[in-house]
């Protein structure tokens, strides 16, 4: 099939050239290679026949930097009956679109109107990206495009990654890289086991280049997956890394190592102009009244987490370099690199030793030992205290000093020491942490259950829990937190809430409140029919056709105790089925136990690493039915 497929397809793309003035229309040929391709990736319109990319490079002698200019030349289909996309290319300040071009299959540009404006992002406040796009419309199947695209990065520190992947399936993608005998270039692979990638390496002599060239065919498209792990962990591609250049015998030094990246970074720094007079009023505020160092870090760390709105702000350099404390602090707002310098510079004033420190989250697979941009994504301050290191991020609201964010937790982190720099490596923790603990005590009363419940939680739960109540509109929060706790079913009622100080983040969060269940008690005869499963945790959570892990926000680690008070003159008749499960990622118990007059009901849900393998969905999934079938079993007393 793959050799047929790939034969029609060479055809068509050969037969587009001999016949170019021809009608626009698909041939019987194209329909029939659509219809092909259709079969192969259902869930996708429209298909890449043919992508090639080339990089090429110049340097930019007056400026003393190296300028990468991209070319890609794509063939696409329809594949479907109708397609509908938009074809759409990123640029900013470091970047330039030269050649934006969609062509009809006889090579007349097509007239669909291009559309050029800043893009705009929930998460992003200011920024200097711009997108470049068409609609495009394939109104019948097999109908097709030729896309054509030159671009021009004005640096090469930004261009990082070639990636096969795209929007749409690829049949066969080519990326030629052209790499000049001048400069000492690194293209680093990532995930090419498990993929057929064919790679050649040519000398020309004459221009003095040398030629790199990556093939790979039926390439899927990025998956369309919520909760799937970064990119750079999936998908192959090849990172570029640009080490140095030499021009009249003279080496200039890019990204050759990680002391390169850091003397980047801290030329950046260097620049900023913190005024940090602005800021010693509010830090004698917050420290004046504290009766330990602790609770002085404690105040000015919540302090920026409360009063410091977290947008993303990219305008050219301000991608990488932090905007000045006093900036930060008169605003109200900043980026996290932004409130890393504030954090630091109030820590400071307080007499604390504080840095900035670069990171990549849990999102991006590299660490420090590859010098380019593409390692870190995020900043924070590090705190170095009584001999112990504290990482503090402004961003994760209402997190508790001295517990680290999952998204951060077990990631390398590069420590600004004056000309050197530190490596080390946030901690990782236990599911125990975030532990939420769930109590509920109750009898049956008349048609219902009724009782008396609490909640707690400690570690990410607690900060998740926060994250949801403060989002909640002030004049509705008791409103939504009792359709909150009752999972907005109408048939359980929480009321008479009492909560713990929810301002105070150091202490374990709790709420105590009244419960009544509806339609949960069934009574025959003798015999009563208890339905207890009321919250059914769990009971919807199965992986369908997922091509990737499935990523959770932090180590999960939820218990639920359900005490059920037998009814005076019955005795226990039937319970459900007990369920133990214990693999390397995920473990699970239920069970139902009598103790004197009481039934004991128990579930306790752990995801120990905060992910669910591909490997291990397919158990996930029988273990789910088994839970189900567990949900829908129920306690039977019978009269005495």
């Amino acid at each position: 099939m793959k050799i047929t497929l790939l034969s029609i397809i060479t055809f068509f793309l050969s037969a587009n050239m001999l016949f170019s003035q021809k009608a626009l229309d698909p041939t019987p040929e194209d329909i029939q290679l659509a219809k092909s391709l259709r079969e192969k990736y259902s869930k996708d319109d429209v298909a890449v026949l043919e992508s090639k990319e080339n990089i090429t490079f110049e340097l930019n002698k007056s400026d003393a930097k190296v300028v990468v200019k991209n070319s890609v030349r794509e063939v696409l289909m329809n594949i479907n009956h109708r397609a509908d996309i938009n074809k759409y290319e990123f640029y900013d300040s470091e970047s330039s679109i030269e050649s934006f071009i969609l062509k009809y299959r006889n090579q007349k540009n097509t007239s669909f109107t291009i559309k050029d404006q800043f893009y705009k992002d929930n998460d992003l406040f200011y920024n200097d990206a711009r997108v470049k796009y068409m609609d495009v419309d394939f109104p019948v199947q097999g109908y097709s495009y030729i896309y054509e695209l030159e671009k021009k990065y004005n640096d090469i520190k930004y261009f990082t990654s070639l990636y096969f992947n795209d929007e749409f399936p690829v049949i066969k993608k080519e990326i030629t890289v052209t790499v000049p005998d001048w400069l000492n270039l690194e293209l680093k692979e990532f995930n090419f086991d498990g993929n057929t990638i064919s790679k050649t390496k040519t000398r020309d002599d004459r221009n003095g280049t040398t030629i790199y060239t990556y093939v790979m065919e039926n390439v899927d498209a990025f998956y369309k997956e919520k909760k799937a792990p970064g990119r750079s962990y999936i998908y192959p591609h090849v990172l570029v890394i640009a080490k140095s250049f030499k021009h009249r015998d003279k080496e200039t030094m890019l990204f050759n190592s990680t002391a390169d990246l850091y003397k980047w970074y801290k030329s950046l720094v260097d620049s900023m102009k913190d005024d940090t007079s602005l800021l010693a009023a509010k830090v004698k505020e917050l420290t004046s009244s504290a009766k330990t160092d602790e609770e002085k870090i404690k105040n000015i760390y919540y302090w920026v987490q409360d009063n410091i709105r977290y947008i993303a702000f990219e305008d050219g350099i301000a991608g990488f370099k932090p905007d000045e404390a006093q900036n930060v602090f008169e605003k109200r707002y900043g980026d996290c690199k932004g409130m890393a310098n504030l954090s630091k510079q109030m820590l400071k004033l307080a007499g604390f030793d504080a840095r900035l420190t670069w990171i990549g989250t849990k999102h991006i697979l590299y660490d420090y030992t590859t010098p380019s941009l593409a390692v870190d994504n995020h900043m924070i301050c590090t705190l170095f205290y009584k001999g112990k290191t504290y990482f503090i991020d402004g961003t994760e609201k209402y997190n508790s000093f001295g517990e680290d964010a999952e998204r951060i937790q077990n990631k390398e982190v590069m420590i600004e020491d004056g000309d050197k720099f530190i490596i080390k490596k946030v901690p990782a923790s236990g599911s125990e942490l975030n532990k939420e603990i769930y109590n509920a005590k109750l009898i049956v009363d008349n048609d219902k259950l009724s009782g008396s419940c609490s909640k707690t939680y400690s570690g990410e739960s607690k900060t998740e829990f926060l994250n949801i109540f403060n989002s909640f509109e002030n004049n509705k929060k008791g409103e939504t937190l009792e359709k909150y706790l009752s999972g907005n079913d109408k048939n359980i009622t929480a009321k008479n809430i009492k909560t713990s100080d929810l301002k105070n983040r150091d202490l374990k969060l709790s709420l105590n409140y009244d419960l009544d269940v509806q339609n949960k008690v069934s009574k025959f005869d003798n015999d009563i029919f208890i339905d207890l499963a009321y919250m059914d945790e769990y009971k919807n959570f199965e992986f369908k056709d997922r091509k990737t892990n499935y990523e959770l926000n932090y180590k999960t680690n939820y218990e639920s105790n359900v005490v059920l008070a037998i009814p005076d003159g019955y005795k226990l008749s039937k319970l459900p089925e007990s369920l133990n499960v214990n693999e390397e990622d995920f473990s699970v118990l239920i069970s139902f136990k009598q103790v004197g007059k009481e039934i004991v009901y128990k579930k306790q849900f752990v995801f120990k690493n905060a992910v669910v393998k591909k490997t291990d969905m397919a158990k996930w999934n029988d273990f789910n039915k088994n839970l189900k079938t567990i949900y829908n079993q129920q306690i039977i007393f019978t009269k005495s």
